[in-house]
């Protein structure tokens, strides 16, 4: 039983270079703090790119500390839509075929998870089909927004077609949450902003119709589903009673089951609760790896759960992700 982490983010050295040789030309103000790791910062977004994010032997040990056989790797912030389509298509590019090359090395070890120029679905389009035939290559990962449009709108709905005919899951992150402007201190805009963030992500495919569109869609929400779980009684009550949600034939609770959740709650009790609500069967196992707010130990989190069952611990920790990811 591989132990498989769907929540771990990487900058290939390639994506790094690239992003410092041509960021500058495309709209990115680059640089190097007094440690020399490139900096990047677009309005709204800054970022450092430090070694754990990106050596995978450092990686590897980290991973193997945690007791965490394989991480399917994603591109975490800024990701590439702040970018002029042709350049994030680029961008995606060098992430993706990184991710295929560190599968290739470590087969038992990496998968990735795509990334698609959003801003430009054409394109998207275009680097799923290619994407998808790369060796390791398992999903496709996503911001919960895109420059401020929200999942449902209409021009990404080609994108949720192909990933649905390819067999790829989408995994969301956020990234630049809305109200980012009202939470810079005491980092706010982690603690609650990626949390609200994630909701608005879930309610927007939901009401949107995302979800009944392309019923084999797989989609998975971080940080255990942010508000959406934990508001779903307050939209079940909604749509009896508000107008803007008439279209909705269903409750927003039966569409719980729709997603999957990673485990990065940060309380034992709130994972127990979410599993309980939604189910062992939906919940993956998640750490965050390497950010500051990860879990180091993740499995660990679920192995304390004393309340699970032993096929619930192992579901979490391996078969779900095993499912989605088609390992």
């Amino acid at each position: 039983m591989l132990t498989i982490d769907t929540h771990a983010h990487w900058y290939p050295p390639e994506w790094v270079e690239l992003l410092a040789k041509e960021g500058g030309d495309n709209g990115a103000k680059i640089g190097r703090n007094d440690r020399g790791q490139v900096t990047f910062a677009v309005p709204g977004m800054r970022q450092n790119f430090q070694a754990t994010y990106i050596e995978l032997g450092l990686r590897l040990k980290m991973m193997d500390d945690a007791r965490v056989d394989m991480h399917a790797l994603s591109l975490t912030s800024p990701m590439v839509y702040w970018a002029p389509p042709e350049f994030g298509l680029k961008l995606s590019q060098v992430f993706n075929d990184a991710c295929a090359a560190a599968h290739l090395k470590y087969p038992q070890r990496f998968v990735g998870m795509a990334m698609l120029p959003m801003q430009e679905p054409s394109l998207a389009v275009q680097e799923a089909v290619r994407a998808a035939g790369l060796p390791g290559i398992r999903g496709v990962y996503m911001a919960t927004h895109v420059n401020g449009k929200n999942l449902d709108d209409k021009s990404f709905w080609p994108v949720y077609e192909r990933c649905e005919a390819l067999g790829l899951p989408i995994f969301l992150h956020p990234v630049n949450p809305l109200g980012a402007e009202r939470m810079h201190g005491y980092h706010l805009r982690n603690f609650l902003g990626n949390p609200y963030e994630t909701g608005i992500a879930a309610a927007s495919l939901m009401f949107g119709g995302v979800m009944d569109a392309f019923p084999r869609l797989d989609v998975m929400l971080p940080h255990a589903g942010g508000t959406f779980p934990n508001l779903i009684g307050r939209m079940d009550h909604g749509v009896t009673v508000r107008p803007e949600c008439k279209h909705m034939t269903r409750p927003p609770s039966t569409y719980l089951r729709r997603f999957h959740y990673d485990t990065i709650t940060h309380g034992d009790q709130i994972l127990m609760n979410l599993i309980r609500q939604v189910g062992a069967d939906r919940v993956v196992l998640g750490s965050d790896c390497p950010a500051d707010m990860s879990y180091t130990r993740p499995v660990d989190v679920v192995e304390r759960l004393t309340g699970l069952s032993t096929h619930e611990r192992d579901v979490i920790l391996s078969g779900n992700a095993a499912r989605l990811l088609k390992l």
